[in-house]
Order: structure tokens, then C-alpha cells, then sequence
């Protein structure tokens, strides 16, 4: 395997500083964003390696909040993006949209807090809540019951006087209030539910964030508006949504396999802005995401099938379930441990594989992944299996990067977090996947 030059340890490589919004990257990108978000930065260093201008367009295949996809428009860089989850792929959309005019959506914003207060102000009012559907989705005690009235008074106040162009934004920026004053939660990375907030100053929370769009609006206008898109769609069906031969690179970070379930992370805002409301809503969220944990596993997934011949992840997914024996493991989750390992890769393989017809000839590519020991800390080395695979399938592989080491929070060690680079010579091999009995 070859290795890139910045294959090796940099001062300070273990610094969460790494991952973090710089001040001078902070404009649209601080409108909304995962915790576990790769930073615009990161974006920036492999556009300027891949030499990418104006001329080309740019892929995030796993779009989340619309890191690249908003880093690309801020460039000038014609970006499209994939996002299966609703609630990031809106948020996405809604970043990546600069055409609301700033001071008219202050004041609208202004008259909806207005009327919103007034009628929280009613004291003889009683409280609203959540449909009994929603709330066995939502975390329990992930919001107190006044601050979640107050919330969605004032969400049914822009559903009912916000204007079509700034609809949206509104909506955005009370998810971010959401999740940064309203709500019990906290991150740490891990989504986990803190001290009940008896209270919380929603309309001002809001405004406040409300404020700093329109602050960065008047920015981002400045910059013209190079076409984006994100697209709602299952990145392991990419043909559905992309035509062929499009795209010159791509810069995404795919979920990692391990036993985070992404959509907790959004699932309080999701279900507040309707984009989930029951347990079928979320089952089918979930259906369309790569297999990355044992939350997400399903009987009838058949994504495995990609590396049945692939003999390092085999060997990997009975370490795991030689160790889950050992130990005397014996619940649900562990037991699908072993097959989340192979669903996640064999899913990966799917997405490269259906990429390979939608780039042009010299594509270059850069995938954020890290390694793991989530399942029995059992390593996982993504990375290395990632380009493994994409080698399988006729991809060059150019190096890995290391980005940063992070902590483990299940083994306090420190792992890696690695960038896959890969280029697409423009041919598909003329020897069949070498990793699976599926003919491509």
C-alpha cells in the first residue's frame, strides 16, 4: 500500500483544535452543524491539492450538514452533494442558500418573536406537547416540558406568517437554538442528555441565531452564487440522482463502523421540524444509511455480499465474533457485531463501485474515515480496508493521510483518523471485483 508523504504524525496532530471551525471558516458554516462534522479547512487543503477552480464539480457522496458542499459555493466550485438523513440534507440545503435578503429576514424573524412571546406570555395556556408518536422517538427528557412549549409556539408562528424565502432559514436557526440553549442535550462527541433546563429564553435564543445568518448573508451575497445542490438520497444509489461522467472530485467523511447511531444526533430537531414523527419514519431514515452500526441492521440487508471474498474483513468479523464468545457476550447488538463489520464495507463497496460511472477521467477523491475499536476493541483499520476495496474496483490509490489521532471513549486510547486518497484513471478494470461472486 502506498503511503503519502503527510502519512506521519504532525505536532499537535492529537489537538481537537484539528476538527474545529476556525474563526475565519465560521460564516454559513456555524448556522448549523454536527458535532462530528470534518472542518471547512480540511475541505480547503484537498481542493487546493487537487487543483480544483471554477471549472470542475465537486461531490460530498455523504453530504451531512454540507461541510464541502458550503466550502465549495464560499470557493466558487460548482458542489452537489448526497444526504439520507432529512435533517441534515435540509440543513445542508438551507447553508448552502444565500439568496434571503438580511434585513427582511430580521424583520421578519422580529415580528414572529413578537407574536410568539405574547402568546407564551399567556399564562393561562396549557402546555403543548409532542404527539405520544414522536415523543418514544425523541430521547427521553431531551427537552423540559416548558421550553418545549415555548418551541413549538414558536415554530407554529413561522410555519404561519414566514414568507416562502425565508421560511427555511427560520426553521434552521431554531434547530440550532434547539440544540445549543433549549434543549437537555450536550455533546461530547456522543449525544447524551444533561441536566433538565426548567426554562429557557427560546425567542431570544432564536434571534440570536437569526441575527448571525443575517450577518453572514450580507457576506455570502458578496461572493455571487455558483450552483449547489444537495440531493436526498442513499449514497449507495448514486446513479438515481447523479448523470454520468460529472464529477472532477469528491471530499466527503462516510460514517465510520462503529456503535454510534448518527441519527440521535439529530433526532430532537428532526422530529420538532417534522422530517420524522414514528418508529416506521425513523426505520426507514435508518434504511438508508450505510450499515455503520448494529442499530441499523436489518434482516433483509444483503450489502455483505460486496466482500464475501474480501478475506481481511472476513477474518476481522470472526475476530469479533470469536471474541463476543470469549467473553460471554450474548445480546442482540453483540451478536450482530461480526455482520455490521461486513455490511458497513460490503455497503462501501456498493457506493465506490456505482461512483466510478458518475466521475470523469483523473477524478480525485479524498475520504475522511477513522479507525475504530468500538465492537470488543477488536481494531478496525478503515482506512486501509477503504482503499483496499477501492483498489478492487479499479481506483488508484494515491496514499493515506493522517489527519489527527482522537480518544477513544471506549478504550482511552488514541485512534487514527485517516484520509483516503484515491483517483479514478477513467477505465474500469477488465477483471471482475475481485472481493464478491456479484457480477458489476
Amino acid at each position: 500500500m502506498t503511503v503519502s508523504s503527510n502519512a506521519e504524525p504532525r505536532t499537535n496532530r492529537r489537538n481537537p483544535e484539528l476538527n474545529q471551525l476556525r474563526a475565519s471558516d465560521r460564516v454559513a458554516h456555524q448556522w448549523y452543524r454536527f458535532i462530528l462534522s470534518f472542518p471547512p479547512h480540511l475541505v480547503q487543503d484537498y481542493l487546493n491539492q487537487f487543483e480544483i477552480n471554477d471549472n470542475h464539480r465537486l461531490l460530498d457522496p455523504f453530504c451531512g450538514t454540507g461541510t464541502t458542499v458550503v466550502e465549495g459555493k464560499r470557493l466558487g466550485i460548482p458542489s452537489v452533494g448526497i444526504e439520507a438523513n432529512p435533517m441534515a440534507q435540509f440543513a445542508g440545503s438551507v447553508k448552502s442558500d444565500w439568496t434571503p435578503q438580511p434585513a427582511a429576514l430580521l424583520e421578519a424573524a422580529q415580528r414572529i418573536g413578537d407574536t410568539a412571546q405574547s402568546l407564551i406570555d399567556q399564562s393561562d395556556q396549557p402546555l403543548r406537547t409532542l404527539p405520544e408518536e414522536s415523543q418514544k422517538i425523541i430521547l427521553a427528557n431531551s427537552i423540559s416540558p416548558l421550553p418545549l412549549h415555548k418551541t413549538l409556539v414558536l415554530l407554529e408562528q413561522i410555519k404561519q406568517q414566514a414568507d416562502p424565502p425565508y421560511v427555511h432559514h427560520l426553521q434552521l436557526a431554531l434547530a440550532k437554538a434547539v440544540t445549543t440553549t433549549i434543549s437537555n442535550l450536550h455533546f461530547g462527541p456522543e449525544v447524551g442528555v444533561g441536566k433538565a433546563k426548567l426554562d429557557a429564553p427560546v425567542v431570544e435564543a432564536w434571534l440570536q441565531a437569526v441575527t448571525c445568518m443575517a450577518t453572514d448573508l450580507a457576506q455570502l451575497q458578496a461572493l455571487g452564487n455558483t450552483p449547489t445542490t444537495i440531493y436526498h438520497a442513499d449514497a449507495r444509489q448514486i446513479l438515481s440522482v447523479l448523470e454520468p461522467n460529472s464529477i472532477d472530485a469528491v471530499i466527503t467523511s462516510p460514517p465510520y463502523p462503529n456503535e454510534k447511531d448518527y441519527t440521535r444526533t439529530t433526532r430532537l430537531e428532526s422530529v420538532l421540524l417534522g422530517f420524522i414523527q414514528n418508529r416506521a419514519q425513523l426505520r426507514s431514515l435508518k434504511e438508508g444509511l450505510i450499515r455503520s452500526n448494529t442499530r441499523n441492521v436489518f434482516k433483509a440487508d444483503t450489502d455483505d455480499i460486496w466482500v464475501t471474498k474480501h478475506t481481511e474483513i472476513q477474518q476481522l468479523a470472526q475476530a469479533i465474533e470469536d471474541r463476543r464468545l470469549a467473553l460471554g457476550k450474548t445480546s442482540g447488538f453483540e451478536r450482530l457485531y461480526h455482520r455490521a463489520v461486513k455490511l458497513y464495507f460490503g455497503g462501501m463497496a456498493k457506493h465506490l463501485a456505482d461512483l466510478r460511472l458518475v466521475l470523469r477521467p483523473g477524478a480525485q477523491l479524498a475520504y475522511v474515515v477513522g479507525d475504530q475499536k468500538s465492537y470488543l476493541q477488536v481494531l478496525i483499520r478503515t482506512g486501509e480496508l477503504l482503499g483496499d476495496i477501492a483498489q478492487g474496483l479499479g481506483y488508484e490509490l494515491v496514499g493515506i493521510d493522517l489527519f489527527r489521532t482522537r480518544l477513544s471513549t471506549a478504550t482511552k486510547e488514541q485512534l487514527r483518523e485517516e484520509v483516503v486518497l484515491l483517483r479514478w484513471p477513467g477505465k474500469m478494470p477488465s477483471a471482475p471485483y475481485p472481493f464478491s461472486d456479484k457480477p458489476l
